[in-house]
């Protein structure tokens, strides 16, 4: 980006020097007499110079709406992949503490069968805590679905989008 933003600095200053060019060119000289066709081969000349101007002041132009588009879609693409980064930990932190959970259960439900003492509201406390790990592995893959029905969609879109300019 900042090769482009050199190249546009410098398209620029050869620009301005130019249009000073010709605007001192366009004023109009003393009459020493010149040849006529002299005369009409340089203004020929300075309106060739006024066209390139034009021209490069043009793809400038265009080069610069062209780098803005560029940015804009970048940043949308940032924010994009930000709130799905988000969201894969948001669902990575609740898996890992239910996974925790369900460990700390199942050790103080063996404890309990080792000892002989079957304690009814363990396993059901197990039970729970597997039940919500299931509900967290599940909510991790339907994030991950959505991460790559995301990144399909986005796919699609920009394959539509080069498609409407072909």
């Amino acid at each position: 980006m900042s090769d482009i933003s050199e190249l546009q600095a410098r398209i620029a200053n050869a620009l301005d020097r130019i249009g000073t060019g010709l605007d001192a060119l366009a004023q109009p000289a003393p009459d020493t007499g010149g040849d006529p066709a002299e005369v009409a081969a340089l203004r020929a000349q300075l309106e060739d110079e006024r066209t390139a101007n034009a021209q490069l002041e043009e793809r400038v132009r265009t080069i610069r709406e062209k780098q803005d588009s560029t940015v804009e879609t970048l940043a949308g693409e940032v924010e994009r992949l930000t709130r799905l980064l988000a969201t894969q930990e948001e669902t990575a932190s609740r898996l890992a503490r239910v996974n925790t959970e369900l460990r700390s259960n199942n050790a103080a439900l063996r404890e309990a069968i080792s000892a002989g003492v079957a304690e009814p509201h363990l396993v059901n406390k197990s039970m729970m805590a597997e039940l919500d790990a299931l509900r967290a592995a599940q909510s991790a893959d339907r994030a991950e679905l959505d991460a790559v029905l995301g990144e399909l969609d986005a796919m699609i879109a920009a394959q539509q989008g080069g498609s409407d300019h072909a």
